[in-house]
């Protein structure tokens, strides 16, 4: 079992929490991870870039000069491609990045990247968390109280508009659902920081968090 800090907003410890590593993957696939971030970069890039071919130019294809006895290089029409606009030789289309993964192998990578986390020590727990209107200093305060001087991510159990209004304008934060993290940026963050009901959540099961939301809350 692994236990996790949980503090109160102004910083002090109220109590520890456990979870069972062996349903976080029981350790550390460096493999599984790496798959999960690459196809989620992946699937982020746009594949719209495109440039167009000697066929796709507009100009003549007429022979700009004779091929012998002129002193020049040989040459063809204004539309080959070591003209000054001229087509592309290889030109750039449009494509597909996307990579697929099993929802198994996902849901798993979430978990796993939680893990190894939690072997950093580097996940705590806020209990008492609310924001009663957007308030950028606020949460400021609350990352001053748990010592945090990185990057850090959010995990609330639902969306909080308040929360993610007072974190979104402090560089390095962000502040997601629990059912809406994933490797990518539970990896990319220093510290990671759930609610009460986020990590109870998570907790209860964490390879569908928003399952866990529908099920009593685990003690």
């Amino acid at each position: 079992m692994i236990e996790i800090p949980v503090y109160d907003k102004d910083g002090k410890q109220t109590e520890t929490l456990q979870i069972d590593e062996a349903l976080l993957g029981g350790k550390v696939n460096a493999r599984l991870l790496k798959q999960a971030i690459v196809r989620y970069e992946a699937n982020r890039r746009q594949g719209t870039v495109a440039k167009k071919s000697r066929g796709q130019v507009e100009g003549s294809t007429r022979k700009l000069y004779k091929q012998k006895h002129t002193g020049n290089a040989r040459m063809g029409s204004v539309r080959q491609p070591v003209r000054k606009g001229g087509g592309r030789a290889f030109q750039q289309v449009p494509r597909d990045y996307n990579k697929d993964m099993p929802e198994k192998m996902r849901r798993l990578a979430r978990a796993n990247a939680v893990l190894a986390k939690l072997l950093d020590k580097e996940v705590m727990v806020v209990d008492g968390l609310s924001f009663d209107q957007p308030k950028t200093s606020q949460f400021k305060q609350l990352l001053q109280n748990l010592k945090i001087d990185a990057t850090c991510l959010l995990a609330t159990a639902r969306y909080d508009e308040n929360a993610w209004k007072s974190g979104r304008n402090i560089e390095g934060v962000e502040v997601s659902t629990v059912s809406q993290i994933n490797p990518w940026n539970i990896l990319r963050h220093r510290f990671l920081v759930f609610t009460r009901d986020a990590f109870q959540a998570f907790a209860a099961n964490p390879m569908n968090p928003a399952a866990g939301l529908q099920q009593p809350a685990a003690a």
